[in-house]
């Protein structure tokens, strides 16, 4: 397996929650490495870029409008098997179809405030790492 790398987002319903400290702690127990992590608040803009894949789709307005009601903390993660390590770590998108000790099935309200974001696949995550983090900021 190739060391990848894949873009997690604490999602504005994360921090209201307060909830960085403990899905971050979950995130390093199963081995990723933080290469960068930081807090911002989204535009309706910005946010629309990063998720310009899903402009169209029903869901769409709604994850702009969401992305961009708080703050949220991108973090650029790296370990073999991140994406797909990753994405089993948090769960299905729907926390009620999410297995049991998932990130999602543990803190998630909801569908559509689902805590957190986890790349797709591995090109897409180099491209979201990208979106959110200069080289100079990886360490």
């Amino acid at each position: 397996m190739a060391v990848e790398r894949t873009l997690a987002i604490l999602k504005p319903d994360c921090v209201r929650k307060n909830l960085q400290g403990e899905v971050l702690a979950r995130i390093q127990k199963a081995g990723f490495n933080v290469l960068g992590l930081k807090q911002l608040r989204l535009t309706k803009e910005t946010a629309g870029a990063f998720y310009a894949v899903h402009k169209g789709r029903p869901f769409y307005d709604g994850l702009v409008e969401f992305m961009s009601s708080g703050p949220c903390v991108p973090i650029a993660l790296e370990k073999e098997n991140a994406v797909a390590d990753f994405r089993t770590l948090i769960g299905a998108t729907d926390p009620r179809e999410a297995a049991e000790g998932t990130i999602r099935k543990l803190f998630a309200d909801n569908k559509g405030e689902n805590i957190v974001h986890g790349s797709d696949s591995p090109e897409n995550g180099v491209i979201e790492v990208a979106f959110f983090f200069s080289g100079s900021e990886l360490v």
